[in-house]
């Protein structure tokens, strides 16, 4: 998971993933914030009840996605949850099927031209992923026989893999326990436990807490229960529209619709505007490089006719992450 963005606002993708902590590991020996900062309600933990009922909902309303489908490939998961970093369902879905398609197991990927892997990425953004896919499908072949490792400290090991996705691989592919925590789980968690309208700024200790005393001790139902809980963040327990008239906690099992659904603290942090970005730049690079594989120093400088320091730090940093080479006075992908 490679560089901030600012949450999709549908929370359909994974936008900034929490890291996840080993469900074996002690708590921490703080309980996070006094009762007076908790919220509304001191509990710490979802209760069975809810957990019944954000499973049952899920089973009646959870998208039919193909990587959820039974005998789909612990690769074909990992690949999905690398891609839905940051990024909607609806833009990683024709994506990830081509890639299904080309790619079927880490030695396909292994195998391939990587101006072909760059291609295929398209515009999923971050394209410094794609490159981390290919170094772990090369890694699995080299040292794991091609199988995906199953424990998450031997997921961590992979390269682009983090302890968010070493949790939900260990969830959604191997069906273990782990404790998975995206930013739509946290909202979750945030607002029915802690009566809070969204998670803190950074991933504390508190929410820590509550996200491990949640998780079901049962091996199946802790997988199903991290699996409708970020569903129920990405459909209805959304960032800025959350429907509360559909969401199976409103029922008295919601701290913060309990609570008249209390607004956020204001949040002061500036976001950084897209359009004239170095990062903009970098994407327009890419983009010519896709369509036509090289392009001459006149084809990248029109890119910016009022700005060539842009254009080149652009070209520069695309070339110092393994993005794109130089080949004579053309630039190509690699």
């Amino acid at each position: 998971m490679d560089g901030a963005s600012a949450p999709d606002p549908t929370g359909a993708g994974r936008s900034r993933p929490a890291p996840a902590r080993a469900v074996d590991a002690p708590a921490p020996a703080e309980h996070g914030p006094s009762p007076a900062e908790h919220g509304p309600t001191q509990e710490c933990a979802v209760d069975e009840e809810s957990v019944d009922a954000v499973i049952a909902w899920f089973s009646a309303a959870g998208r039919d996605l193909p990587w959820r489908h039974e005998g789909i490939s612990a690769w074909a998961i990992l690949v999905s949850e690398v891609m839905l970093q940051q990024t909607p369902v609806v833009r990683v879905l024709p994506r990830w099927q081509e890639w299904m398609e080309r790619w079927p197991a880490p030695a396909d990927l292994a195998a391939a031209p990587t101006a072909e892997v760059l291609r295929c990425w398209d515009r999923l953004g971050y394209p410094r992923r794609a490159l981390r896919l290919q170094e772990c499908a090369r890694v699995i072949v080299r040292e794991h026989g091609g199988w995906v490792p199953r424990g998450e400290e031997a997921l961590r090991t992979l390269p682009g893999i983090g302890e968010y996705t070493a949790a939900a691989i260990t969830a959604f592919a191997h069906r273990e326990r782990a404790v998975v925590v995206d930013t739509n789980i946290r909202r979750v968690l945030a607002r029915s436990v802690r009566g809070r309208a969204l998670p803190d700024r950074s991933y504390s200790a508190a929410e820590r807490v509550v996200a491990t005393r949640s998780l079901p001790a049962p091996r199946r139902r802790s997988v199903a229960w991290n699996q409708a809980a970020m569903e129920l963040g990405a459909l209805v327990c959304t960032a800025r529209s959350p429907r509360c008239q559909q969401c199976p906690l409103a029922d008295g099992r919601c701290a913060w619709f309990a609570a008249g659904r209390p607004l956020p603290a204001e949040d002061t942090r500036r976001r950084q505007a897209f359009e004239g970005t170095d990062r903009q730049m970098r994407g327009m690079i890419m983009a010519l490089l896709r369509r036509d594989g090289s392009a001459a120093e006149d084809r990248l400088m029109a890119l910016d006719d009022q700005d060539a320091d842009r254009v080149r730090r652009g070209v520069r940093t695309l070339i110092a992450d393994g993005l794109a080479v130089r080949e004579g006075p053309r630039l190509r992908l690699p």
